[in-house]
């Protein structure tokens, strides 16, 4: 095999045949990789979790959830994730289906090891050269002061939130990350942790929202053989998996009150016991919480303890929507385009003047996700080169000029629009006009003369007199 194997990549092999995994298993440890096995689609979610594959191989055919559903999943995680398919049942409708759903190649059994290991080959590579061509572009962006870690944008509002991440990164303070759902707030602490002092240890992520209460606080802590029905082993929690390294709490406001408290603790004494223990661990983890919610709001409606609160919101950084963010929506657009249109493999470059006017004419309610699925869609439904105005959604229609949606024929059409229409909203104060667009008092000032606005208003005011 190629030098891939020699830095001991993480292989996860999931069958539902105990001796097909098995072997696999032997003969890929043989051959210099770490191998982790999973038994049906469930187990495999969980052990990536934790041993986080650099290659997943999987069977198709397995009960409950079969390899594609596996690997839809695991797509939702990591859609870089590269993904071999392997079965028994090799018709070509099953070969189509799984790399239509992004399977990074399909074989067949019996399996050829040496196709197997050619395919492993090949995975690897081209998930190391994505890496280094996304490690290639932070550089480039931090060294231009555009960008900070993955994170796309140069508009003043997201310099703001650079300028903050760099000075925290390597600090130990708890960070609370909030903003509107959908803004970025999980690559923005990711991009913390890589441009810190802990990026070499795990970065582990917990979805509070998505886990009854009861889940939440074994996720967290782990817990004790025998602590609950079903519990048959003792697992670590995502505080132990992520020792030495960054957790990253999404959604923390939808904590309950109890398990509040034990996270309270962690931070404070820097330890906590596995559910069904009562052994102290002590833990070194640097903590990054998220939210959509309104926390100080929660604290005072008794939902949220102030304690805790001030414990998490050491250091607060705001992700701003993508509606105050101007050409960013541009960026993102084109970097999206970029990536979908090399998934999908279609020749689409840009777009055409029509649509970037519909794109900097929506007000981005569902913020970067919104614009990430609005391309995709774009990109599949186009017919040439450039995106057309009709391959974007229909939603993407201009609105009222009540909102922050700008209708216009040309950039500066645009811009004086955003900014007249924005300062009736504010009653007039170009302060206030000023931070909603993310442009200085100043230059709303001298746009208002070049509009002859300013004059007009002064007549009016007089006139009123």
């Amino acid at each position: 095999m190629a030098e891939a194997n020699d830095i001991g990549a993480r292989i996860l092999v999931v069958d539902d045949e105990e001796a097909a995994r098995k072997g696999l298993q032997k003969l890929l440890s043989l051959d210099g990789f770490r191998v982790e096995t999973a038994r049906d689609g469930a187990d495999a979610l969980d052990k990536a979790e934790h041993f986080s594959p650099d290659v997943v191989v999987t069977d198709l055919k397995m009960p409950g959830m079969d390899g594609q559903q596996l690997l839809e999943r695991l797509h939702e995680q990591d859609p870089e994730l590269p993904v071999i398919v392997v079965t028994a049942f090799g018709d070509v409708q099953s070969a189509v289906n799984a790399m239509r759903a992004g399977a990074h190649n399909f074989l067949n059994k019996p399996l050829d090891f040496d196709a197997l290991s050619i395919s492993l080959d090949r995975a690897l590579e081209s998930r190391a050269l994505r890496a280094e061509a996304a490690a290639l572009r932070r550089q480039l962006n931090t060294k231009e002061g555009t960008g900070f870690g993955g994170l796309i944008g140069s508009s003043p509002a997201m310099q703001d939130v650079y300028r903050v991440a760099r000075q925290v990164a390597s600090a130990r303070a708890t960070v609370l990350i909030t903003g509107e759902s959908g803004t970025g707030k999980g690559e923005l602490a990711k991009a913390i942790h890589e441009h810190g002092d802990r990026k070499d240890q795990p970065f582990v992520t917990l979805h509070c929202a998505s886990l009854a209460e009861t889940l939440l606080e074994s996720e967290l802590f782990g817990h004790e053989k025998g602590a609950f029905t079903g519990a048959d082993k003792r697992r670590e929690g995502r505080f132990e998996v992520a020792a030495g390294g960054t957790l990253f709490l999404d959604e923390v406001g939808e904590i309950a009150p109890a398990t509040q408290v034990k996270l309270l603790r962690v931070l404070q004494e820097k330890t906590f016991e596995r559910v069904g223990g009562n052994e102290p661990i002590k833990v070194d983890v640097r903590l990054i919480a998220a939210t959509n919610a309104d926390l100080a709001q929660a604290v005072r409606d008794g939902r949220f303890r102030e304690d805790l609160y001030y414990r998490l919101n050491v250091v607060a950084v705001e992700m701003p929507p993508l509606r105050v963010r101007g050409n960013d929506v541009l960026q993102l657009a084109n970097f999206f385009l970029a990536r979908y249109a090399k998934e999908n493999g279609k020749h689409v470059t840009g777009f055409t003047e029509e649509a970037r006017h519909q794109l900097l004419s929506h007000a981005w309610p569902g913020n970067v996700r919104e614009i990430e699925n609005a391309v995709e869609r774009a990109v599949v439904m186009a017919q040439g080169e450039l995106v057309e105005a009709q391959d974007l959604p229909g939603e993407l229609a201009p609105a009222p000029a009540s909102g922050v949606r700008i209708p216009g024929s040309s950039m500066a059409d645009i811009e004086k629009h955003a900014i007249l229409t924005t300062l009736d909203a504010c009653g007039g104060s170009t302060a206030k006009a000023a931070e909603i667009l993310g442009i200085s008092v100043r230059t709303i000032q001298y746009r208002l003369h070049d509009y002859g606005v300013a004059k007009r208003r002064d007549k009016r005011r007089g006139a009123q007199a």
